[in-house]
């Protein structure tokens, strides 16, 4: 019993030994290939260490970032990186926080950097290589600033004097709208007057033309009134001449007793001659009556 109990520790001291002894070996090839520039094996030796033997070792882990970064490999690097700002070694940690600024050294993400920086320092103030790239990253930051208060100030003075120019463009254009309007107010205005003018014009010309019709009417009424009166005046006899025409009329004029006492026919014998021309004119009246209902002969000519 006691010779297995030793056999099972020698056995695994031997383990332990060439465990020890492999990652020691692993570790100094990656650090050689490191140092040579050959960082893509360095990666694969530091990350068998760290993700196949989960060898707690933030050295590894900062030689591994390192690496990364040498690649490009940005993204991974910072993974690296930040898992060292928890270390409670203050000197990795320094250089983790620096390197995390060193990667945010961009125009975009100068704020970052600087607090990166600041923390670097606050981890371990001799760090004058965090120190410089502090005070660097300030100045650039400071300097942005003032380009982009300058650049706004620009771009609003740039804006006010495009306003001030679009105000003075619009201005002119309203006042050269409201001469044109003006203008066209005035010309409508004097066309209105020589209208009025015109109007005042034709209608006294047809109060004159109304009023010369008027008095050539009255004059043609009058001269034809005139003419009237002077016709009546001639036909019209004088009153003493008419008075002495109708007595001597009446006086010429026999009556009809005059008449058959100047023949010496009574009034009976008057009478008897008066029938008896009545009846005579009466047949003649007949007889012209006969003559012409009487047939013609058709064998014989009109004429």
């Amino acid at each position: 019993m006691i010779r297995l109990t030793t056999l099972l520790l020698f056995m695994t001291w031997f383990a332990s030994a060439n465990d020890i002894s492999k990652i020691n070996q692993l570790k100094k090839n990656a650090e050689i290939a490191y140092k040579a520039g050959q960082y893509d094996v360095a990666v694969s030796n530091y990350s068998y260490l760290i993700d196949t033997l989960h060898i707690d070792d933030e050295q590894a882990v900062m030689n591994l970032g390192h690496a990364y970064y040498q690649l490009g490999k940005k993204d991974l690097a910072q993974a690296q990186y930040q898992k060292l700002a928890l270390s409670k070694e203050e000197g990795l940690k320094s250089i983790a926080y620096q390197q995390l600024g060193a990667l945010s050294n961009d125009p975009k993400t100068l704020e970052k950097a600087l607090s990166y920086f600041k923390e670097s320092i606050k981890s371990d103030p001799s760090n004058q290589d965090a120190r410089y790239n502090y005070e660097l990253v300030k100045k650039k930051l400071k300097d942005q600033n003032e380009n982009q208060d300058q650049s706004q100030d620009e771009n609003q003075d740039d804006e006010n004097q495009e306003n001030k120019d679009e105000e003075n463009k619009n201005q002119d254009n309203q006042e050269n709208q409201d001469q044109q309007e003006g203008d066209q107010n005035q010309d409508q205005e004097q066309k209105d007057s020589e209208e009025q003018d015109q109007d005042k014009q034709d209608q006294q010309n047809e109060d004159q033309e109304g009023e010369q019709n008027k008095e050539d009417q009255q004059g043609q009424e009058d001269e034809k009134k005139e003419g009237e009166d002077q016709q009546q005046e001639q036909s019209k006899p004088e009153e003493g001449e008419e008075g002495e025409q109708n007595e001597k009329e009446q006086q010429q004029a026999p009556s009809p007793s005059d008449k058959m006492q100047e023949m010496n026919i009574s009034e009976e014998k008057a009478k008897m001659i008066l029938e008896a021309l009545k009846n005579s004119e009466v047949q003649y009246i007949q007889q012209n009556r006969r003559k012409a209902t009487k047939r013609k002969d058709s064998d014989k000519p009109d004429w």
